[in-house]
């Protein structure tokens, strides 16, 4: 059985990470213009990296969850069956990989990586990433240029491995969509495509997303307690 799992910041939540567009968002007490695309970050690379880093402090300081470790399991379990899971996130935090899953797709980057705009030369970075107007002097390991940026996916940016997703989609099972507004495309069209090969579509969110209707199933809760359950069904099947 190959599972195609998409997440959103919906799993994260109930580790202390905010979402995006929920009335009380991220996005809705920042403005995304200012902060999440190139062209801030031209403009004004210091209040963009003062938000990056807030970010990234606040992400390790948070931890995986039970939502995070059933999806561990569920990979593990798939592939003692001769079975995959292909887990596709649209979050940039990595409560996944400390959850314990081992092959993760991060759709829109990762906030634990630095690119440098010199050399290109993405590295695994942790610390606060703040140019000298910051009192941080962030270096490129690989050519030293203090030119750096979070290795994230802005709006009006390419998200990334679209065609490892194409790839998984059609050889896909099953799809779930697990914590997303439905609301970012291309993530919230990958529910549309999966309908069209035929592959069956679950839903699994605290609430509705925008795309609600285009799901076969609905499973409506707190990821912590919908996710492990339905893990358990899955796993109880291709027993």
């Amino acid at each position: 059985m190959l599972v195609f799992a998409l997440t959103g910041a919906g799993v994260s939540a109930e580790s202390g990470l905010g979402t995006f567009r929920d009335p009380d968002g991220l996005w809705e007490r920042h403005d995304p213009r200012r902060l999440a695309t190139p062209e801030a970050f031209a403009a004004d690379p210091v209040l963009v990296h003062r938000f990056y880093d807030w970010r990234r402090r606040t992400a390790l300081s948070a931890e995986s969850n039970a939502a995070h470790a059933a999806l561990a399991r569920l990979e593990r379990g798939l592939a003692a069956r001769g079975g995959a899971l292909f887990l596709c996130t649209q979050n940039v935090d990595d409560l996944h990989e400390r959850g314990g899953s081992a092959r993760v797709h991060h759709l829109h980057g990762e906030l634990f990586r630095a690119r440098c705009l010199g050399c290109g030369t993405a590295s695994d970075w942790r610390g606060d990433m703040g140019p000298a107007d910051l009192g941080v002097e962030a270096r490129c390991p690989a050519c030293a240029a203090a030119r750096l940026r979070p290795d994230i996916v802005w709006f009006g940016e390419m998200p990334r491995g679209l065609d490892a997703v194409a790839r998984e989609l059609r050889a896909a099972d099953l799809f779930v969509a697990i914590g997303t507004s439905g609301a970012v495309y291309p993530a919230a069209g990958f529910v549309a495509e999966a309908r069209l090969r035929g592959v069956p579509t679950l839903e699994i969110n605290l609430g509705a997303a925008d795309n609600a209707g285009l799901f076969d199933r609905a499973a409506y809760g707190r990821a912590t307690e919908a996710v492990p359950a339905w893990v358990d069904e899955v796993l109880g099947r291709a027993a």
